[in-house]
């Protein structure tokens, strides 16, 4: 099974406080936004960099620079726009795509009803981001959308992900690096991440 789970502290304590049943809406946001930042550092460890000269109020220095690699972020709609302000904070020149996919509550698969991405989507490394990987099957149809638009290079990444939705993409897509900062126990009858946080979508926009 590939996954990266980020077991920083920060990331860990503030996980905990979003499970809490009893954290508001507004805290929730927050918290979704403070994590991807956070997870954006380890998701982004192994991007380029070329030497550039720097000029400092002393004296002239080598310096490292990003070697200015296209990226875009593309939140699965909808609870995934919880996670893109923390990482358009660290990386201000990403672009910004979308999609549309909700999981049908009897047959558990995804449907998509919307799609936005950046007219050079086929050039740039994607992260594709949505707060809960469960059954997988939402992420699966979401990269192979991308792949179908001819994008080479996809991390997935979630806040919370259950083995099963682990192991979906890696069978579906083993090209494809998962990073969450939390892998959970399992999923319910229902499709749910147990211990999970409950539907992230309601928490974030406070629809539950």
């Amino acid at each position: 099974m590939k996954v990266n789970v980020t077991n920083h502290p920060l990331i860990q304590h503030k996980i905990s406080i979003m499970r809490n049943v009893d954290t508001g809406s507004k805290e929730f946001r927050e918290l979704a936004s403070e994590i991807s930042m956070l997870m954006c550092y380890e998701v982004t460890r192994e991007l380029p960099l070329k030497e550039v000269d720097i000029q400092t109020p002393v004296a002239m220095t080598k310096g490292k620079m990003l070697a200015g690699k296209k990226m875009a972020v593309i939140p699965i709609l909808r609870a995934g726009l919880g996670m893109v302000d923390g990482i358009v904070n660290l990386i201000p020149a990403i672009k910004i795509g979308h999609i549309g996919l909700y999981r049908d509550p009897e047959t558990l698969n995804p449907v998509e009803y919307y799609c936005k991405l950046p007219s050079d989507i086929s050039e740039r490394d994607v992260l594709l981001v949505d707060p809960m990987l469960a059954t997988g099957g939402s992420a699966s149809a979401a990269i192979q959308f991308l792949k179908n638009y001819g994008v080479k290079n996809i991390k997935s990444v979630h806040l919370i992900a259950a083995p099963e939705g682990v192991e979906r993409l890696n069978e579906d897509h083993p090209d494809v690096e998962v990073y969450c900062a939390a892998l959970d126990e399992k999923l319910n009858d229902h499709g749910y991440i147990v211990p999970g946080l409950g539907d992230a979508g309601d928490r974030i926009f406070g629809t539950k």
